[in-house]
């Protein structure tokens, strides 16, 4: 290692990434409170802001394996910097549209393809190679809760913006603040190869695509975070809306993402400590069955604020806490090499469930008048992902554990 490098120690890779993931994640996790007054101001029906959403996690999700494998065979600082900047364009674009064409290329278009680059696999596969596997799942939970501290401060200065200023400039405010990812990213550049035991066979991504492809394991983690991405982006687009529907203050919309992300980042980190201790397979069987129960719960009672702040601060607690989890067990398993692809492609699934899950919400909505369906289907599909979970084989694989007796 050269002395150049030095600096970028893990603690400062940890928190290099965790301020990209905090302005990556937070911003777009605030989008949720601009539908009713872009919806409002534009004229438009609700499903336009909902289908920009839902095509932001399409094209996020097919745009993160590449994005992954960009990553793992040059390293992960120019793909940060570069989709960090492309993330300011899409906010630019946002602010500027005029027509539904323009707001779903800002905000569905454009950022979508930015968020493969700055997201959770790209930031978690660099603190992954930091640090030995011992500290890893701890290293993934603080990234991962870390990240997600996004929402609670991002939302609350969102809605303060928007209070203060029309939409157009708050979202001009908040490319402002998403420049500052583009200079943080060389705290996060270096050999891909870094946290790779040297006894451990090489492999090239075909190999580790094809290995993976033939675990049964990564099929089942695939299908699950398919239904943590439908949850996900259906509460984060939908709830404040349907707070508002209910006859609550639009506050209320605010308050409840917030609590979300509060939730969220003792989550994350509690499911980081666990991952370490415990059967990772379990625990995320658990996450989802109480996911199901949350939702449950919640339709079944009359909306209140302290339903709302019951339920947002719940779900909070199994919001992300999937991510440290599933992360954990593509590096258990296939090893750390070649995370960022292999948990991309697991990511590309919780995108088609986002995708489903955004624009959905909208649909029905605009076709019933009530975001019933979904919510229900969200029961269901907790269930289903807390059922799959179970028999999936956590071992390395061979590969690794040959090597780890060499």
């Amino acid at each position: 290692m050269t002395s150049g490098a030095n600096w970028r120690t893990p603690v400062v890779i940890l928190l290099a990434g965790t301020v990209v993931l905090i302005l990556a994640f937070g911003i777009r996790t605030s989008f949720g409170i601009f539908m009713v007054p872009i919806s409002e101001n534009m004229g438009w029906g609700r499903e336009v802001f909902g289908f920009s959403m839902a095509m932001q996690n399409l094209l996020w999700g097919a745009a993160q394996p590449f994005a992954g494998a960009i990553s793992d065979r040059w390293g992960s600082g120019r793909v940060i910097a570069g989709c960090g900047a492309l993330y300011v364009l899409g906010l630019l674009v946002m602010a500027g549209a005029a027509t539904p064409l323009g707001m779903t290329t800002g905000v569905g278009i454009v950022i979508g393809i930015a968020l493969s680059g700055t997201g959770f696999p790209v930031v978690l596969a660099v603190i992954a190679r930091s640090v030995p596997e011992e500290k890893r799942s701890l290293y993934l939970g603080l990234g991962a809760a870390g990240g997600s501290s996004g929402q609670v401060l991002m939302v609350p200065i969102a809605h303060g913006l928007l209070g203060s200023m029309d939409w157009t400039m708050a979202l001009l405010v908040l490319a402002a603040m998403a420049a500052v990812m583009v200079p943080l990213a060389a705290a996060l550049a270096g050999n891909p190869n870094a946290g790779v035991s040297p006894v451990v066979k090489k492999q090239s991504i075909g190999e580790a695509i094809r290995e993976a492809g033939g675990h049964r394991g990564y099929w089942l983690l695939n299908a699950g975070f398919f239904v943590c991405g439908f949850h996900v982006a259906f509460v984060a687009t939908h709830l404040p809306a349907f707070i508002i529907d209910k006859g609550l203050a639009a506050g209320y919309g605010t308050a409840a993402l917030t609590l979300v992300g509060f939730g969220n980042i003792i989550g994350s980190w509690l499911s980081g400590v666990l991952g370490g201790r415990y059967s990772k397979r379990y625990l995320l069987s658990a996450l989802y069955f109480a996911r199901a129960a949350v939702f449950f719960i919640f339709i079944m009672l009359p909306v209140t604020p302290a339903s709302v702040i019951a339920f947002s601060f719940s779900l909070g607690l199994l919001w992300l806490s999937t991510v440290p989890l599933t992360s954990g067990l593509v590096a258990q398993i296939f090893g750390p090499r070649y995370m960022a692809t292999l948990f991309g492609i697991v990511f590309f699934s919780h995108q088609i469930g986002s995708f489903l899950g955004a624009w959905l919400g909208g649909y029905f909505y605009d076709l019933t008048g009530t975001y019933e369906v979904v919510w229900w289907l969200s029961v269901a599909l907790g269930i289903f992902a807390g059922l799959i979970h179970w028999p999936i084989d956590e071992r390395p694989v061979a590969r690794l554990a040959v090597a780890s007796t060499e």
